[in-house]
């Protein structure tokens, strides 16, 4: 849980940095890379990063626009591109808020909790998925980068 705006900011500059490396490294050709079939595809969870902030901005009070999440693009830069911005606005939006607004007692989909814990969500949620994304990349043939450090295709 966040009880300063800075501290949320911070991580999520990095958070957001490496989502958009994994991102990046999505082709158009593999978006409907799945890990079988009737699983979420490449495109699916990179789509899904670029639309879930507003989601969970929206519960926060951030104003935040975001692409419908049902209609996921054939395009890996389309995707790229709305997570980059979406990323910049979760920054701008959220520094607008207190410290007393953080450690407020909301409702939620996950019951009554506070705007901080609901911004911690939004970071490991978009964890959860980066790396199932990146098994993805892997098994798609794509070079995977490294997040939270060097991959094997790094390390070599």
């Amino acid at each position: 849980m966040y009880r300063k705006i800075e501290d949320f900011i911070i991580e999520w500059d990095v958070a957001a940095a490496g989502t958009l490396r994994v991102l990046e490294a999505m082709t158009d050709e593999k978006l409907n890379q799945a890990i079988v079939e009737g699983h979420s595809t490449l495109g699916w969870l990179g789509w899904h990063l670029a639309t879930a902030p507003a989601f969970f901005g929206g519960l926060v009070g951030l104003t935040l626009q975001s692409g419908n999440p049902k209609d996921v693009p054939t395009s890996a830069n389309s995707i790229v591109e709305a997570y980059r911005q979406i990323a910049e606005d979760v920054k701008t939006e959220a520094s607008k808020l207190s410290e007393a607004e953080l450690v407020a007692e909301i409702d939620s989909f996950k019951g009554k909790t506070t705007r901080g814990a609901l911004l911690r969500a939004l970071i490991d949620h978009q964890t959860h998925h980066r790396g199932q994304m990146t098994v993805l990349l892997r098994q798609a043939g794509l070079e995977v980068p490294g997040v939270m450090g060097p991959t094997k295709e790094e390390s070599n």
